[in-house]
C-alpha cells in the first residue's frame, strides 16, 4: 500500500537539459532516477520498483531452466583477470588497498565463477551446472550517456553453465535461448535475438537480445529470418556496372571518394578506399573496400586476427587520398571487391588514380553492410536498437587458464566447457520506457509497471469523496493488487499530469461525480482509453482485476 503524500517521487516539468534519449528525459521527469554523477545514478522508490520487478522475472526463468542463484564480490583480486588475459581491459576499474594488492571492480564474473568452480567440480557426475547471480558492475566508459543506458555503474544479472563438452554447451546455450526469450516477452518488449560478436569476453560464438528504438546505441541488420548486430552482419552488396577505364588517370586534387566520382563520371562502387592500419604482427597493411562500403573495425580485427590501430602520415608509402595498392605492403581487398573487375584506386603519388584488376590475394568481409544488401534475396534494413541481454558460448575460454577441469567417464582429466549469460534490468526497464512511451510521459507494460492501479483523489481530507477514494484503495489492496493513492493537497490538473507522466497501467478517479454515479472513472494508460461506465465504487475488487487483466 503506497501513498503519494509522503512517498519520495519528485517529479519535474521539465527535462535535463543534457537529456536526448527519452528514457533519460522521462525517468528523471517522472522520479525515478537522479544522477550523482557522470555516468553515476540512483534508483529512487517508484524507478527501483520497476527495476526490481524486471529482476524477479529474470529470476524466475532463470530458476525455471535449473539455474542456481548466488552472489559474488564486486572487489576482485586482480591476479584473476591478469590469469584469463582481461586486466589491460581499459573499461575495467583497477584499484589498490590499503597494504598495495591490486584489485578491480568486476564488470563481470567469469573468473570469479570459473574459480569456484575449478576448486569444487571433480567429476564429470556433477555437469552440467548452471549458476548466476545479480550484482552491481563497475565499468570505466569513456562516454557515459543516456541516463541509464550507459552507465559506470550498474547491476545486471550475469549467469554462467558449465560442461563437459561443446555438445553439452550447446544444450546449455538453448536452455538460457528459452529463458532469455521467455523474459523479453514477460518484461512486454519488442526485440530481436541477433548474431553479434564475441568482443571483450572471447569464445567461439554469441547472440545479443535488441530491443528497437531510436536511443540505441546499436544498429541491427533485419531481412526475412536473419537478424544480426551490424558489427557481424554480413549481406550480398548492390552490384555496380563495370568501368570502361585503363591504365593513369589524372585526378589533381581529387582526394576524396565523391572527388573521383566527379572527376571520372564512375560510380562510388567503381573506386577503391584505402584503410591502412598496423597490427604488432604484420606491420602495415592496406584493407580496401568499395567505396561506396565503409570499414567495420569489428570484423577487420577478426579478419586480422588481432588488433590494429591507424596508420600514422610517416608510415605510409603514398601520399593521403592517392593511396593505392603496392607490392611492399600487404593487402587484404573486402569480399563485396569482386575478382576479375576493374576498379579505380590511387596510385600512390599525388593528383593520380589507376585502374587495377583484384585477382587473388588475402580477402575477408570486413565492411559494413548496407540498407538495401541482400540475404537470400531478401533486401536488409538497418534500424538501431539497445542491447538489452548477451549470451556467448566461451567454450576453454577461462577454463583453461583458471584450471576448470573435470575426470571423464575414464578417469582422464578435461577443461570443462562454459557459456556466459548476461542480461541488463536497467536497460530493460529503459527499453519499456523508450517504447511505449506517448506525448504526455511513460506507458509501462503491465507485468513491470511500478503499481498496478492509480487512484486519483479528488477532495480534500475529511470530504465524502475522499473517503470514498480510501475505502476504494483499502478494498483494491487487500484484493491482492498493488494500489498508488494519490493523496496529495493538490489540484486535479497536477495530478493527473503526474499520473500520466509516471504511466501506472490503469488510473482511476473518484471525485464528486463518483459518489453520484457510484463508480471511480477509469482510464487504461496506454493510449489513455476511458473505460466506458468505469467501475463500481463498492465491491469493485473483481471488476479492476478483470479490466487490469486486459490491459497489456
Amino acid at each position: 500500500m503506497t501513498r503519494l503524500d509522503r512517498y519520495f517521487l519528485p517529479t519535474e516539468r521539465e527535462a535535463p537539459a543534457d537529456a536526448e534519449a527519452l528514457s533519460h528525459k522521462l525517468g528523471v521527469r517522472a522520479g525515478l532516477i537522479r544522477q550523482v554523477g557522470a555516468g553515476l545514478w540512483s534508483w529512487l522508490p517508484a524507478g527501483w520498483r520497476v527495476h526490481e520487478n524486471v529482476a524477479q522475472i529474470v529470476r524466475e526463468e532463470c530458476n525455471r531452466i535449473g539455474c542456481q542463484e548466488m552472489l559474488m564480490p564486486l572487489i576482485t583480486p586482480a591476479e584473476l583477470w591478469k590469469r584469463s588475459g582481461r586486466y589491460d581491459i581499459e573499461e575495467v576499474f583497477k584499484l589498490k588497498d590499503r597494504r598495495g594488492a591490486d584489485l578491480i571492480l568486476a564488470l563481470s564474473h567469469e573468473e570469479t565463477v570459473t574459480l569456484h568452480v575449478a576448486q569444487t567440480v571433480r567429476s564429470y557426475r556433477q555437469l552440467p551446472m548452471l549458476l548466476y547471480h545479480f550484482q552491481t558492475k563497475g565499468r570505466d566508459e569513456a562516454r557515459p550517456r543516456a541516463g541509464v543506458l550507459r552507465t559506470r555503474e550498474f547491476i545486471m544479472k550475469d549467469a554462467y553453465s558449465f560442461d563437459r563438452d561443446d555438445e553439452g554447451l550447446q544444450a546449455s546455450y538453448e536452455k538460457f535461448i528459452s529463458a532469455y526469450d521467455a523474459i523479453c516477452d514477460r518484461v512486454g518488449l519488442e526485440w530481436y535475438r541477433v548474431e553479434s560478436d564475441v568482443g571483450m569476453m572471447g569464445g567461439s560464438g554469441a547472440h545479443e537480445y535488441m530491443a528497437p528504438c531510436p536511443a540505441g546505441e546499436n544498429d541491427v541488420a533485419l531481412a526475412p529470418g536473419y537478424a544480426a548486430n551490424t558489427e557481424v552482419a554480413s549481406a550480398d552488396p548492390q552490384p555496380v556496372a563495370p568501368i570502361d577505364l585503363d591504365g593513369d588517370l589524372h585526378t589533381p586534387g581529387a582526394t576524396t571518394i565523391k572527388a573521383v566520382v566527379d572527376a571520372l563520371g564512375v560510380q562510388a562502387g567503381n573506386v577503391l578506399k584505402a584503410y591502412p592500419v598496423v597490427t604488432e604482427s604484420r606491420g602495415l597493411v592496406m584493407a580496401f573496400v568499395r567505396g561506396d562500403h565503409r570499414v567495420n573495425d569489428v570484423k577487420l580485427a577478426n579478419a586480422l586476427g588481432e588488433a590494429f590501430r591507424p596508420a600514422r602520415d610517416e608510415e605510409l608509402q603514398g601520399p593521403g587520398g592517392f593511396l593505392g595498392p603496392t607490392a611492399s605492403v600487404p593487402t587484404l581487398w573486402d569480399d563485396a571487391i569482386v575478382p576479375g573487375q576493374a576498379y579505380v584506386t590511387g596510385a600512390n603519388r599525388p593528383d593520380y588514380h589507376h585502374v587495377v584488376t583484384v585477382d587473388g590475394g588475402e580477402r575477408g568481409d570486413v565492411r559494413s553492410v548496407e540498407a538495401g544488401d541482400t540475404v537470400n534475396g531478401h533486401p536488409i534494413r538497418i534500424e538501431p536498437a539497445i542491447e538489452i541481454g548477451n549470451i556467448f558460448k566461451l567454450g576453454t575460454r577461462y577454463s583453461e587458464p583458471l584450471g576448470a577441469t573435470y575426470l571423464d567417464e575414464n578417469g582422464k582429466e578435461q577443461l570443462i566447457h562454459m557459456g556466459s549469460y548476461g542480461i541488463g534490468p536497467a536497460r530493460m526497464t529503459a527499453a519499456a520506457i523508450e517504447q511505449y512511451a506517448d506525448e504526455k510521459g511513460i506507458s509501462w507494460p503491465r507485468s513491470i509497471a511500478p503499481w498496478d492501479v492509480e487512484i486519483v483523489a479528488i477532495g480534500k481530507p475529511g470530504t465524502p469523496e475522499r473517503d470514498a477514494a480510501e475505502a476504494l484503495y483499502t478494498e483494491l489492496s487487500e484484493a491482492g493488487l498493488d494500489v498508488l493513492l494519490d493523496d496529495r493537497d493538490a489540484g486535479p490538473g497536477e495530478k493527473f499530469a503526474d499520473a500520466e507522466l509516471l504511466g501506472v497501467p490503469l488510473r482511476l478517479t473518484v471525485g464528486k461525480r463518483s459518489l453520484d454515479s457510484g463508480r471511480a472513472e477509469a482510464q487504461a494508460r496506454r493510449g489513455r482509453a476511458d473505460h466506458d461506465g468505469g467501475v463500481p465504487l463498492q465491491g469493485a475488487a473483481e471488476a479492476v482485476r478483470e479490466l487490469w487483466a486486459s490491459l497489456p
